[in-house]
């Protein structure tokens, strides 16, 4: 018996009284191929995906080309997306570009002006 569980019999164990337990579910290694999904899945999704047909909302223009010369419509969701974008975009360039410049440089170089603006104007008032 080591020193660290000497007194205590319920932490030392002979390798014939210990059992072996499955591991938990969650660390268990699964097997994409003979493994079942942990949540049921409805009818619609375990079947797999519907091929699209001209009529679906999933048909593009692959599987329902337009007639040379017709332009497709846009769909409700297209227009508000666009603007939606489109002015995200150009209020965070406008804010981008107002921000003050806060660096250490810019303040530094501002401080070192000051002083040499106080400087020069010393030397002007003892040069009079």
């Amino acid at each position: 018996m080591s020193s660290f569980n000497s007194g205590h019999s319920f932490l030392s164990f002979s390798p014939s009284e210990r059992k072996s337990y499955p591991p938990p579910k969650c660390f268990a290694r699964a097997s994409s191929k003979h493994s079942k999904p942990a949540v049921a899945l409805p009818p619609a999704l375990a079947t797999g995906p519907v091929p699209a047909t001209k009529n679906s909302p999933k048909a593009n223009s692959s599987t329902n080309p337009l007639p040379p010369g017709q332009s497709r419509k846009w769909e409700d969701w297209e227009l508000p997306c666009y603007v939606t974008s489109f002015l995200t975009i150009v209020i965070l360039g406008v804010r981008h570009n107002a921000k003050s410049d806060l660096t250490i440089e810019t303040w530094a170089h501002q401080k070192a002006l000051e002083r040499l603006e106080i400087e020069h104007a010393c030397l002007s008032a003892e040069s009079e």
